[in-house]
Parts: structure tokens; sequence; C-alpha cells
């Protein structure tokens, strides 16, 4: 088996990740590629595909959500992503079951453990069809039949035992938080039935985009577990490579691996990036040091830049100020390369005002 050093796995990532240069494809094309962009936080899945493709606008990605080809609902590692419509119809059948465990934790156990699931998913299903409402609304009428001293978590939990999507505008540019989230049922706005679970499809696509890597590293991305056996049986179809470490890194055969010397160039990444989220190991991109830096606020949920492909800092915006912090020292070419690509995203998170670029002290 060949080894693959540290560096050579960073550059592999970061070409799969398209960070070594921005394309030109359509940002729809881009979703498909990564699989699914977390969204949680509306804003953010904009900032990944900004620093992906030359030329994106946020009015197109409000558009895909509009028109259904991109759809916002829980999905991988049980939160809430943006994957295509044809994509959501068999990635959330295969990671089905790990949304539905999240039911065991105490924050809805305490809203539903006495309440018959099954009778909760079939009136919340009658109450949605054809309808799309708050949570506001469904929570007002799901209480009145399965009371509950937590009304306002029915609806997330319904979300958990039946697939919903959420509202274009839920997901469109513009706030940060606290914007109003209606949802439908999944079937009925996809217009198309769910399909079988396809793991297979799942861990191919996976590897696509974040390959090489490890069963652990597709089962921390995903939030599923078991998937050993289903890559053993993917094993004649795929390439095996070894890290530093001696651990078995599955790829896809024709998949290239990227020069170890390849010149990258500083990129802004917005809170929960794929390519910082994306294996169990991150340390092919984040040292463990750094990581450690914001384990208390979420292991990749605050935005980082980095600088010759690895995380070298983090940013923010304070108001009209885009601050950013670096964590390691910046020789003065490096300053002046933070500076102008943080000059060049300040006036998307910005636009139309007037901001600053400001390079602090950890």
């Amino acid at each position: 088996m060949t080894e693959i050093s540290p560096r050579r796995l960073n550059r592999t990532l970061l070409t799969r990740q398209l960070l070594t240069e921005r394309v030109t494809m359509p940002a729809a094309e881009l979703i498909r590629h990564l699989v699914a962009v977390q969204g949680q936080e509306a804003n953010w899945p904009f900032i990944g595909l900004w620093t992906r493709l030359a030329d994106f606008r946020t009015a197109e990605l409000d558009a895909l959500l509009r028109d259904r080809t991109i759809v916002r609902a829980t999905m991988i590692r049980r939160t809430v992503h943006l994957a295509t419509a044809a994509d959501y119809r068999w990635l959330y059948p295969t990671v089905r079951p790990a949304v539905e465990s999240q039911l065991r934790l105490a924050y809805y156990r305490e809203a539903v453990e006495h309440l018959d699931h099954t009778e909760l998913r079939t009136a919340g299903r009658n109450l949605l069809t054809g309808r799309t409402l708050t949570r506001t609304e469904i929570s007002r009428t799901l209480a009145e039949r399965f009371p509950t001293p937590y009304p306002e978590r029915l609806p997330a939990a319904l979300g958990l035992l039946t697939p919903v999507v959420h509202n274009p505008e839920a997901g469109a540019w513009g706030a940060w938080r606290n914007r109003r989230v209606s949802i439908s049922l999944a079937e009925e706005w996809l217009g198309a039935p769910l399909d079988d679970p396809a793991p297979d499809t799942m861990i191919l696509r996976y590897l696509a985009a974040f390959g090489p890597a490890t069963v652990a590293d597709v089962q921390s991305w995903s939030g599923t577990t078991k998937l050993a056996e289903v890559m053993e049986r993917l094993r004649p179809r795929l390439r095996v490579l070894r890290d530093e470490s001696g651990r078995e890194l599955f790829d896809l055969p024709d998949a290239p691996l990227a020069d170890a010397d390849l010149p990258v160039p500083v990129r802004f990444l917005p809170a929960f990036d794929n390519a910082l989220l994306g294996h169990k190991d991150r340390s092919r991109v984040i040292s463990d040091a750094d990581r450690a830096r914001i384990a208390k606020i979420a292991s990749g949920g605050v935005p980082m830049y980095l600088v010759d492909g690895f995380v070298h800092g983090r940013w923010d915006l304070d108001g009209d100020t885009l601050r950013v912090t670096p964590w390691h020292p910046l020789t003065p070419a490096e300053e002046a390369a933070v500076y102008a690509a943080a000059e060049e995203l300040l006036p998307v998170m910005l636009p139309g005002g007037n901001g600053e670029v400001r390079i602090t002290p950890a």
C-alpha cells in the first residue's frame, strides 16, 4: 500500500473541496459535488459557495431554494444541511436511523417519551398534508391532542419522526439568526417519493469530495455507524492507501492525489465548512491544538481562515469590522495575503456598506 503524507492529504482535500482555486460552475453543481452543505445558520452556506466559486452571487442560491432545486432539511450528522432535491431523496433515507435516534436525547425524551410516536407521526403528517406551517402553528395544534410540558418541542420531534423540509425563506441570505422556520412534508415539497437507503452511493460520493479517508471519517461526517461492512463490500472497487500512522485510507481508484507542494491561496471559510468537518481526524486541515482552542464553542463552529492550506486563525464580523485573529505568527507576505483576502470578503458580508478589516493578535 502507498503511504500518503499529511501535506499531500491536505492538498488533496483542498483540491477536491475546490479550495485551491475558484471554479466556474453552477452553485447547484457545487452543492451536489459536496453532497451536503451545513446550513444550520442560513448565511454560512453562501460564504462557503462564494469562497469556492468565481462570480457567485447570493441571489443564485436564493433562487435555487425557491425553485426547489436545493432543499434545506435535517440530514447528515443530524443537523440542518442543504442538498440537491435529487440527493436528498436517497441521502435522508440513508441517514434516517441516525436522525430518529435523537429522540433518545433528553431534550426530546422529556417532551415526547410518554406519547405514542406512531400517533404523533400520523397526526403531524395529517396536519401538514397540503400545507406549509410554522413551528408555532404546529406546536399549538399538536399540543391540543398530545399534552406535554414542552409543546414548543413537538415540531422538532415531528421532524425526527417523518421527513420534512424547511421553507426557502428560512435559508435565504440575510439575517444570521432568529429567522422563522416553516416546514412541509418532504415528499410533497419534492413532488416525488423518497428512495431506498443507499449507503454505497453515500460512501462513493463522500470519497469523491473528501477522500482518501478512513471508515471512521465517513461515519463522523455522515453521523451514521456500522459502515465498516459496507466499506469491505466496496473494497474491490476502491484504492487503499495508508497514512503515516498506518491507518487504511480508502479512495476512488481514479481520483487524483494532489502534489504535496501545490501552492494554495489564503481562503476564508465559513463556520461549519465541509473542509473542516469532513473527517474524524481533522489534522489534515486543522491541528489538534488549534481545534482545542474552539472546542468549548464548537469544533468547526467558528469561521476560520487558511494559510498554506491549514487553519491559521479565525475571523468574525464585529459590527462593520471584519476582525481577523491569527493563532500563529504571520510573515509580512502572509499578512498582506490575509488582508487582501479579507478585503475581498468584506463587501460580501456588508453589501453596500462601509467596513474595515483589522488583523489583531490572539
